[in-house]
């Protein structure tokens, strides 16, 4: 079995004398760099291939001193995670913890001391570390068993609408493709989509009828058109499917649960406001709403029904470009009608 490595303390001193005292009391328990000041400091810790457990900070220095330093690392999502003790006087312990010091060791140094308080804060780290990973690696685990359970939904779907064939995974590969192009052109609706995480909403995608699990086979698998009261029926998909997603909402609601309930809820409105089940417009319904209501008309046309025949690509283009405004977002439909070529595609390999 491999030996830990021995851990790595930073001393910031601009005071030789204090890094050399403090590096001879540390040495024989670990791996020492130093810095004479906050901008060194910064260097030292872009640079080195491992990153101290623990940073010994002085807090009077040149160029940049230690209060300036820690407000740089905590600005920095790598840099924050590392305790910070202070070497103080006895006059300024108070304000070194309100900085948001872990500890603090006074002048002039007692090796005791100061081994026990770097051995105390380096347990707590590791402690913190590996708990931070357990949390994490259950978390994975949590979120897999879910990504499974609702992709088996989504399965069951497929399955028992059958007419549809692919259309769950051309709807998320055209989502995909839409929502990169949106992202690489720089539209207005990149830096939204980045901030709602483009994969997270392609997973999504593949919820999106899931309430129809909910709805009678004679009226799911009618090989013609609906009357008025089929369609009624069919229409409250968008409800159960809403309410399945809810069900299974954890207190804090995780993007991705957020996204399928969106989708599942908002995928048949319409930019006008005449579609359903609410009858929201414009941006009130949300964009990854919007993206799939698109995306699953596009393919509905371009795919054969038992009611329909499928429709040419230039034909399918056409009724969208028609759409633009009233039944689709206006953006979205210039940029689904840019990118045709990547659409035929995805449509041609997934029959």
């Amino acid at each position: 079995m491999k030996n830990n490595p021995v851990p790595t303390v930073l001393v910031v001193d601009d005071v030789e004398i204090n890094v050399l005292i403090l590096e001879e009391i540390l040495k024989n328990d670990y791996t020492i760099l130093t810095a004479g000041n906050g901008v060194e400091a910064l260097e030292v810790l872009h640079e080195t291939k491992v990153l101290p457990k623990i940073i010994l900070l002085d807090v009077f220095m040149p160029e940049m001193n230690g209060y300036e330093l820690l407000e740089v690392m905590k600005a920095d999502t790598t840099l924050r995670r590392i305790p910070v003790i202070f070497i103080t006087t006895s006059d300024s312990e108070s304000e070194a913890l309100s900085a948001g010091a872990v500890d603090f060791i006074s002048k002039p140094f007692r090796p005791e001391i100061v081994k026990l308080r770097v051995k105390n804060q380096i347990e707590l780290k590791n402690y913190s570390d590996n708990l931070e990973f357990m949390v994490l690696e259950k978390t994975a685990e949590i979120t897999a068993t879910l990504d499974n359970m609702l992709q088996a939904m989504a399965n069951i779907i497929e399955y028992r609408n059958f007419e549809s064939g692919n259309h769950v995974k051309r709807t998320q590969f055209f989502s995909k493709a839409l929502i990169d192009y949106l992202i690489e052109s720089s539209s207005v609706y990149a830096d939204e989509l980045q901030r709602l995480e483009p994969d997270i909403i392609a997973k999504s995608v593949t919820l999106h009828d899931v309430g129809k699990i909910g709805i009678p086979d004679k009226i799911l698998l009618k090989p013609g058109r609906f009357n008025q009261e089929e369609f009624d029926i069919m229409k409250t998909h968008t409800i159960i499917g809403k309410n399945i997603i809810e069900s299974i909402l954890t207190p804090t609601e995780t993007l991705y649960l957020k996204h399928c309930r969106d989708i599942c809820y908002c995928h048949h409105e319409r930019f006008d406001g005449k579609g359903y089940p609410r009858g929201i417009k414009g941006y009130d319904i949300p964009l990854s709403a919007r993206i799939v209501s698109l995306v699953d008309v596009y393919d509905a046309l371009v795919c054969a029904r038992v009611y329909k025949p499928a429709f040419s690509y230039t034909e399918a283009q056409r009724i969208i470009s028609e759409g633009r405004g009233t039944q689709f977002d206006p953006l979205l439909t210039d940029a689904v009608l840019a990118i045709q070529d990547t659409f035929q595609e995805i449509a041609q390999q997934n029959r």
